[in-house]
């Protein structure tokens, strides 16, 4: 058998690809702009601790909750020091307050795929329209403007809430990696989702239709379920 008789995958016409750069991303609901940890960290920090509530949110998170906003800012600092992840601080528009973070990462433009990971929501904007908008507007910016073809999810496979936004935004799931990493000295099996350029324009459609139209009772969960690979 010779080489060239072997299946191989379909032919990718070269584009160009960039990594994700620092700016300020604008919404109906959001605005996120790149970490700045002396004017972030404060609010960070409250909307994130001082409350068994707030800080659960940290649970399947790498790092946190902290003892204290110093401790916090070693990380923070750290956060917006690198290009891979590349962070954001997530403002609600409606309160001008700083609610969240989030990140670009294992960014991969010589095979057109990177991940939206690092994702934190204090307690008090989620499930609101905050979530959704977030990841559209980084969605739009990786598939229509940077070129990427593939985008990823990833999150602890025991993270429901986790597996359920990524099925409700629309990625589709892949698989669980068992015994991938070991997290604050526990077992992470990680749940693997991705969404490709060619389902986009579907989700992007059925994203905005939720965010911005005055339909009553759509679920953007039921208009994205025939949309996923199984």
């Amino acid at each position: 058998m010779t080489q060239s008789s072997l299946p191989i995958g379909e032919p990718v016409e070269y584009v160009s690809v960039s990594p994700p750069k620092r700016k300020i991303y604008k919404g109906q609901f959001v605005e996120m702009r790149p970490t700045d940890p002396e004017a972030d960290i404060e609010e960070l920090y409250i909307c994130s601790h001082l409350s068994e509530e707030n800080e659960r949110l940290w649970t399947y998170l790498y790092k946190g909750p902290f003892v204290s906003q110093d401790e916090m800012m070693v990380w923070v600092k750290q956060c917006a020091s690198t290009d891979d992840p590349l962070f954001f601080t997530i403002f609600d528009k409606a309160s001008g307050k700083r609610v969240g973070m989030l990140s670009y990462m294992r960014i991969k433009p010589e095979g057109r795929s990177l991940e939206l990971g690092s994702i934190w929501y204090t307690p008090a904007v989620q499930r609101t329209k905050i979530n959704t908008e977030c990841i559209y507007l980084l969605l739009k910016e990786s598939f229509e403007q940077m070129n990427y073809r593939r985008v990823e999810w990833k999150c602890n496979a025991l993270n429901e809430p986790s597996r359920k936004a990524a099925h409700r935004l629309g990625f589709s799931f892949e698989g669980v990696f068992k015994k991938n990493m070991i997290v604050k000295g526990h077992n992470r099996d990680t749940a693997w989702f991705a969404m490709l350029d060619d389902e986009w324009p579907q989700i992007k459609t059925n994203m905005e239709r939720w965010l911005y139209s005055d339909e009553d009772g759509l679920s953007l969960n039921q208009l994205n379920e025939n949309i996923q690979r199984h």
